[in-house]
Order: C-alpha cells, then structure tokens, then sequence
C-alpha cells in the first residue's frame, strides 16, 4: 500500500503551510505580517542606537513644561501648559507605565530596543518622573501663582479668605456640596474604602472625645463639582477682570465638621492615585465588540494603582497607612505641595483676559475654496472638480473646507453614498450630523467608528448607537487592529458616470480639537485616489484582503516597507551621485526597521531631517552613524500633529506623502493607517517649504543630540527670540488669502 500522499493531501498540506505563515482573525480574514527588511550593514549597526521611548515622552513631556516657564509667552497660556503637562502624565502613567508593570508582573517583559531591562526602564522613569512633577510644581508656586496675583487673579488660601469670603463659601458648602458627599470611615466594621483613579481625596484624621482614639476616614472631592470655585468680587475692588479662586478641597477641608458631628478633626491631607487605566479587550473572543467594550469600560477604573500624589506635609503614619492599604511601592508616591492636580488650572486658562494670551486667531476659508462672492458659501466639490485642494489646519478652516464637503454632500440629491472612518470627534459633532441627515435623505452611509480609540470610547460607542439608529451602516473595522485612518470618500451621480470625491487627512474628523491641532488634509476627486479608497473602505467593512493600491500606502500591510523602499531609492540615488534628501514631519519616531533605514541613508550621505513634536528613538549626529541626520521638535499655541514623508532625488522631484501613521509599532503593525501620495507640484512645495521652516536655525525649536539630551534654541547669539514657526504661518496665510482676493 503506497504511503505517498495523494493530490488532495497534499494539496491540503500546503494550503495548512501558507496559513501558518499568516496572522488569521477570527473572522477569517488574513491579515498580512511585515517581515523585516534586513540590509547589509544592519548588524554592523552598534546596540546602543536606539534612545529609549519612555524616557523620550518625559523629554516631551518637559518641553511643554519649558513652554509653561517661558516669560515669553503670554501668562494664561502658561497656566493652560502646566495643565497640559499634568494631563499629559496622567495618561503617561495610566497606559505607558501600568502596561510595563503589567509586563513585568505576567513573565512577558522584555529588554526594550534601548538595551534597557524593564526593571530598568520603570526605574528611570521613576527617577525622571520625581524631578519633573517636582519641577512641575516649582513653576507653578514659585513662577505662575505669583504672576497670575499680580495681574488680579488669585488662587487663594483658607488663611488668606476674609469675613465675607467664609459666609459665602458656607452657604454654598450647605446647599451644593455637602449634600454629593459621601463620607468614608475605615474601622473594623468599614474596611478601606477603594480609591478611584485620578479622584482627588481627602484623608482625614479624626479622634473620638470619649474614647481618645484615632479614626481614619476619607472624602472624595465631587469630580462633577467645579475644582476651583470663583468668589464674588470683594468688597472696594473695582477691577472688574480680577479674578479670585478657592480649591474645591480646600472649601470641603475647611468644613469637615459638618462630616463628622461630634467628632474631632485632627489633621487632613489631601492624596490622589493613579491607576492602570487601559483597555483589554480579547477581540477573538468577542460575539459583540461593543457590549465586549462597553463591559470592559466598566472594569476600567479597578486597575491596579501606578502612582500616589500626596500632600508634601502627610504624616509618616497617614502615608504608611495609604501605601500599604493602596499596595504601592515608596519609588511610586509623590510628595508634593498643595494644589495636587494643576489639571485644574485650564479654568483659569479660559478666563477671558485677551492681554494675558495669545493674540485673536480666526481660521479663514482656503484661497482655493473661497466662493467669488463673500457672503455665499463655497461650492466645496466644485472647487475639487478644479483640482486637489490642500488644506493646513488650523490655519484653513475646517468649517467651511472638511465640515462644509461632508454636509455639501449629505444635502446634495446627486450624491448616492458617503463612507467615513470615525476615531475622535466632538460631543456635538456636525459632521455625525451630517451623516445622519445623508442616511435620513436615503444615501447610502458607511460609518466605520473605531470605539477603542483610547479614552474616547465611551464617546464612541455612545455616536455608534446614534449612527446605528439612524439607518447608517456602522461598522468596526477589522479585528485585532484599530482602524486610525482619516479617510472620507463621497459617490456622486454626474451625467452617465460616477464620481468619487475624497479627503485623506492626517488629524481626526473633530471641528473643536481642528482649531487647536496642526494638521493636513487633501480634498481630491483623483480617481486612481478614489479607486484605492473604495478598496480600502471594502476591506474595513467587507472581505478583500488582497486589495493593491496605487496612491495609498497603507499598515500594517504595505507602510513600514513602501517607506523603506523609497529610503533605499534615495540611498542609491545618493550612490550615482545624485543630490537627494529625506524629510519627516511627525509625531513620534520608534520603529527600529525605519530608524536602521535612515541610519543607512546618513552613513550613504543622504541629509536626513526629522521634525518631531514627542518620541524621538533615533540619535542623531553621531560619528559613522548618523552625522547627516538632523532633528528639531515645535511646540507652541497649537499642537503639530501632521504627518509628511518627503524623499527628494535630483531630477525624479519629490516623492510625498502624508496621512495619519506616525513611525511606531502600533501604528504599522496593529492599525488601518493611510499615507497617500501628493501629485501637485504647489502642494509639493508647500509641503517641502514647510519642513523646511520647522528645521531652519532661524526658528524656535528644540534639537536633539546624539547623547539623547533636547536643547532649547530660542534666542538669537544677540538675545532676540527667534521666529515662531506658527506666528510666522499665521501671517503668512494671511497674506496669501490678501492676494487671493485681489485676483
């Protein structure tokens, strides 16, 4: 009997052999894995070229605390960094560092790209983190609130409240906070009470008169309470712009009788904790994402603590007490002075004193859009018909550029459907809106929603169900990967043929965070570009796994090694002797395959710039590694949040692309990201110019050295400043809609 396998088996044994070699979801889609792209020289490349990405983010991270001690710029937007800056580490410590520990405490965690060990690594930021909250604090005491008092607007303490200032904050106390107290004892009947993440508390100390023993309870400060209350005016001023505050904390400490009638408050001190605060959420084996999601939500704030802020002048033993019932470790508690928190502080930000920030900024309609007659609004898809239209946010309105498409074409009976993707947008989003009314005109809508988009899920899962209700397809794109591409393509109706209207941007589809983010979009009805999102969008809501694209390049199936490519195209031009150049806009740089890449393009001679706004994992202008390579990072008034490649060759012109991945693992291997390439040689230049400006030495920016340290350059060698790349942007679109008009 022959044990030769028949046709069919062995049929069947290779078709197993390629499945193994592919990454399956669980709906049966194949999902293609990266392989590397290893180049001769990569393994000659040194171990130590990586710099490491957490320690990186806390370099971030102090640049925006530098921005906050600036006296350069104006008082309240200093305030509103420091907010930043907090708001920034609370995520930092809620996802960055509880996924370490999570790593390290499941067997999973392993020597980072840096050469770090985790231990290490958690151990380093410890130590950053200490100095920056400590630093962070600094400004803040020592720097702002002093400031901010001298311009009439003051934080005040219990000691420094008046008469009149005490009877009114206890009316208020009596009728709108002590009634959303919940006062928590911890005694043999009342065990310790479980802390939620980032609620301010109190800890109290108590002693019964009758007994003399202690007692320790804890309040919650109400996070739906207003943190700083604002008093009336006091008595003979009559400066109507000042402006004075009291924590919320403080107006509940000063009260705390109230809590415990008949008890004796010895002492109070305010502490805070951080949990791990990420989502997981086992895809493959969820029937319903969303319920999955929505159940997972629920479990979120019962993550184990990261961190425990407290008063700097805690007793030994309150602090003993906290650390031990919390399960916390010393290196993971921050002591620090009153206010905890400075999140607080964007309510001072808000308060309306145009002298104390940045000068009026209204974003203007793109030259391209503006309609002939000023009081009508522009015809968006005609203006496509015309050519691609470029847009730079917030620089362009995305009001009457994004917004008005998609409502053009929800209102438009020629337009048959409209597909979207959906990752942030505004709690009163016009652009749902304008989905909903498309789908209410009977067009075909297509919403494909990302609802794990990190700390917005409830958001959307909340605009799904609304989507769902009304008729439009809502779907979540493709299991085991977020969707993060910012993709929108309308179907038109014209004469015998159909028309595909598109816009591929860089930022979300959010009217609210567009006119505070920096970002880039394209409006085209290219069809090759319409082609590839037709096959995209189908991929995100069907079955076509193996789609080509001709204008796209899209992660985690054809990004990280089309880039590659056009790396090693200008490496090897630079080799005939070509003049080429490599450019990158982005927000983050960690992905070791691109970083080798541009290392082998510097050690080839190609001059490399890198304009980052955060992570930067690559070390630039060292000796036989990396001495062409460049990097600088803008922060100011509105955050750079755009993503542009640029590869340049002599006599070939650029090669462009933008779109919303920046170099990092998540981004090319676990998300739907989208590049697509410019074909305008205006927008070219535009683009090209831009980057440019961000790297000049006649801008403000930061630069990075091969040691891995940031340095400050904003000042002149004769003391001016230097220019504000945004400032300079802000004139310059100015201008160019002056002469706009005048055509």
């Amino acid at each position: 009997m022959s044990t030769e396998p028949s046709a069919s088996e062995a049929s069947l044994t290779r078709l197993s052999q390629r499945v193994q070699h592919r990454a399956r979801g669980a709906n049966g889609r194949f999902i293609r894995v990266a392989t590397p792209v290893v180049q001769p020289g990569d393994t000659d490349l040194p171990d130590d070229r990586f710099l490491d990405r957490e320690i990186s983010w806390l370099q971030f991270n102090e640049r925006v605390l530098q921005l906050a001690q600036d006296p350069g710029v104006p008082l309240l937007e200093r305030a509103r960094f420091l907010a930043i800056f907090a708001s920034n580490l609370d995520e930092f410590f809620m996802v960055r560092v509880a996924g370490l520990k999570r790593r390290i405490a499941t067997g999973l965690a392993v020597r980072s790209a840096s050469g770090l060990e985790p231990r290490e690594v958690l151990d380093e930021i410890s130590r950053a983190a200490h100095q920056l909250m400590d630093a962070h604090a600094g400004v803040f005491q020592v720097h702002i609130r002093p400031a901010l008092a001298d311009e009439g607007v003051r934080i005040l303490r219990p000691d420094e409240l008046t008469e009149t200032d005490r009877e009114h904050l206890s009316t208020l106390f009596r009728q709108q906070i002590y009634p959303v107290l919940t006062p928590l004892a911890v005694d043999p009947a009342h065990p310790f009470p479980y802390i939620s993440g980032l609620s301010l508390n109190l800890a109290v100390i108590l002693i019964n008169p009758k007994t003399e023993r202690e007692h320790f309870a804890r309040v919650k400060v109400p996070p739906l309470l207003p943190r700083l209350l604002r008093l009336p005016t006091a008595e003979g001023d009559d400066d109507l712009y000042d402006a004075r505050f009291v924590t919320l904390e403080d107006v509940i400490a000063e009260h705390l009788q109230h809590l415990f009638p008949g008890m004796e408050v010895r002492e109070h001190f305010t502490f805070r904790v951080t949990r791990n605060e990420d989502l997981e959420v086992e895809e493959d084996d969820a029937e319903n994402l969303l319920t999955a999601l929505e159940k997972e939500l629920t479990r979120r704030r019962f993550g184990p603590p990261v961190r425990l802020e407290v008063a700097d002048d805690i007793d030994d033993h309150v602090l003993d007490l906290l650390v031990r019932e919390l399960g916390v470790h010393d290196g993971e508690v921050y002591r620090l002075p009153e206010p905890l928190d400075l999140t607080g502080l964007n309510v001072v930000a808000d308060l309306d004193r145009s002298e104390l920030r940045w000068p009026p900024f209204v974003a203007m309609t793109h030259p391209d859009l503006a309609p002939v007659e000023r009081s009508s609004q522009p015809d968006v898809l005609a203006a496509m018909r015309r050519g691609d239209v470029l847009l730079h946010h917030p620089y362009d309105s995305f009001s009457t550029s994004v917004q008005a498409f998609l409502e053009q074409a929800a209102a438009d009976p020629q337009v048959l459907a409209i597909k979207q993707t959906l990752y942030r947008t505004s709690g009163d989003s016009p652009i749902i809106d304008a989905l909903i009314d498309a789908a209410d005109a009977g067009k075909q809508v297509l919403a494909v929603v990302e609802i794990k988009a990190r700390f917005d899920e409830e958001n959307n899962i909340s605009w799904a169900r609304k989507l769902e209700r009304a008729g439009v397809h809502v779907v979540y794109g493709i299991v085991g990967l977020k969707t993060h591409a910012k993709l929108s393509m309308v179907v038109r109706q014209e004469g015998d043929t159909l028309r595909r209207y598109c816009h591929v941007g860089t930022g979300n589809y959010n009217p609210k965070t567009a006119r505070l983010y920096e970002d880039l979009g394209l409006l085209t009805c290219d069809p090759e570009v319409g082609e590839d999102l037709s096959r995209l969008f189908n991929q995100l809501s069907g079955m076509a796994p193996r789609s080509k694209f001709k204008r796209l390049l899209v992660a985690p199936r054809s990004m990280r090694n089309g880039l590659v490519e056009q790396i090693d195209r200008v490496i090897a031009a630079k080799r005939e002797g070509k003049d080429a150049r490599i450019q990158f806009k982005i927000n983050s740089l960690v992905d070791e395959q691109i970083i080798d890449a541009l290392y082998r393009a510097s050690q080839a001679g190609v001059p490399v710039d890198i304009f980052v706004r955060g992570i930067c994992a690559i070390r630039p202008g060292v000796d036989g590694l990396s001495e062409t390579i460049r990097v600088r990072s803008v922060l100011g008034r509105f955050l750079e949040h755009s993503r542009i490649f640029r590869f340049a060759v002599e006599g070939e012109g650029d090669v462009t692309y933008i779109g919303s991945a920046d170099m990092m693992h998540r981004n090319l291997d676990r998300r739907v990201e989208a590049l697509v390439r410019i074909s305008s040689p205006r927008h070219l230049s535009e683009l090209a110019g831009l980057i440019d400006n961000g790297m000049s030495d006649a801008t403000s920016s930061w630069h990075l050295g091969g040691d891995g340290l940031w340095e400050r350059h904003n000042l002149a060698p004769d003391g001016q400043p230097l220019a504000d790349l945004q400032a300079g942007l802000i004139a310059e679109y100015s201008k160019r809609r002056r002469r706009a008009r005048r055509r």
